[in-house]
C-alpha cells in the first residue's frame, strides 16, 4: 500500500510520563512535550503533568484502562497518523514507559511502516518506581540478586512460567494482576511459592493518592479486599519486601531459608 508523503515537520513522539508524580518526568520528556502542540494522553497521565502544557497545546484524551470504557487502539493509531500528516509534532503521552506494557513497540512499528517519523522518550515505569515510593529494595544482595517485570494479564490468556519464577530467587513485580487477585494467589501457590512469601501491593505508585498493603501470599487477596485496593497497582513478591525501610529484622525474616524465593 502507498501512503501519502509526510510533511518534514510531522513527527510522533512516544513519551513516557512516569508513574504519576510530575517530578519523576525526565528532562528530555519535558523538553519534547514543550515542542509538541498535540498531546494524545493516556488515562494514567495525571493532572500535574497535564498542567505543564502551554495554552496552545491541543490535549486529546485517549484513555485505555482494563475493565473500563476505552478508546480503541485503531482509533489512536489513526489520530497519530492524521496529526503527523498535518505537519504537527505529536506527543503520544503514556503512563510509565512506552516500552514496558505500553504498546510502544506496536505503535512505533505501525508508524514507521507508514513512513511517519517516530521517536521515543523513556519514562520511569511503576514497577521500578515502587522501590523508592515504598522504601523497598527491589534487589538486595542478601536475598535477591535480580528483579523481573511480568504481567498477569495477556491478550492470548498465556501466563508467566510461575514455577520457574518460584525457583529463580528474583523479586517479581507483577502488573495487571488486581482484577483476578484470588486466581493469581492460587496460581502462585500451586506453582510452589511459599504461603508466607512477603508481598507488597501498591496502588497509584508515587501519586498523592498512593496506597499500599504489606502482606503475605496466603493473605494477599484478603488484605487487598480489606484495604479496598484496586487498579492501577503493582504487586511485588519476594524476600526483598521484608527489607522495606531497611528493617531486615522484620518478622518476615524468621522464615526458614529453604522457603526463600
Amino acid at each position: 500500500m502507498t501512503y501519502p508523503t509526510i510533511p518534514s515537520s510531522g513527527k510522533v513522539w512516544l513519551v513516557g510520563a512516569g508513574p504519576g508524580d510530575p517530578e519523576l518526568l525526565t528532562l528530555k520528556a519535558l523538553r519534547v512535550l514543550k515542542e509538541c502542540r498535540v498531546w494524545l494522553v493516556d488515562d494514567l497521565v495525571g493532572p500535574g503533568i497535564l498542567a505543564l502544557a502551554c495554552d496552545a497545546t491541543r490535549i486529546v484524551k485517549v484513555g485505555k484502562r482494563g475493565g473500563c470504557a476505552s478508546t480503541s487502539q485503531a482509533f489512536i493509531l489513526r489520530l497519530m497518523a492524521r496529526y503527523a500528516r498535518q505537519g504537527h509534532a505529536v506527543a503520544r503521552l503514556k503512563g510509565g514507559d512506552p516500552f514496558i506494557f505500553g504498546r510502544g513497540g506496536e505503535e512505533m512499528a505501525w508508524l514507521r511502516e507508514r513512513g511517519i517519523a517516530a521517536d521515543s522518550v523513556s519514562g520511569i515505569t511503576a514497577g521500578l518506581a515502587v522501590g523508592s515510593a515504598l522504601g523497598l529494595p527491589l534487589t538486595h544482595r542478601a536475598v535477591s540478586r535480580g528483579v523481573i517485570l511480568v504481567t498477569a494479564h495477556t491478550a492470548d490468556g498465556a501466563r508467566p512460567d510461575w514455577a520457574a519464577l518460584a525457583r529463580s530467587g528474583l523479586t517479581i513485580v507483577c502488573y495487571m494482576g488486581m482484577s483476578g487477585i484470588e486466581e493469581l494467589r492460587q496460581q502462585l501457590l500451586d506453582a510452589g511459592f511459599t504461603p508466607r512469601l512477603p508481598v507488597a501491593v501498591v496502588q497509584r505508585v508515587s501519586c498523592a493518592t498512593q496506597r499500599h498493603a504489606i502482606t503475605t501470599l496466603q493473605d494477599l487477596a484478603r488484605d487487598v479486599q480489606a484495604r479496598e485496593l484496586g487498579s492501577p497497582a503493582v504487586i511485588v513478591l519476594g524476600q526483598a519486601v521484608a527489607h522495606r525501610h531497611g528493617h531486615a529484622a522484620d518478622a518476615w525474616m524468621t522464615m526458614p531459608a529453604a522457603h526463600a524465593i
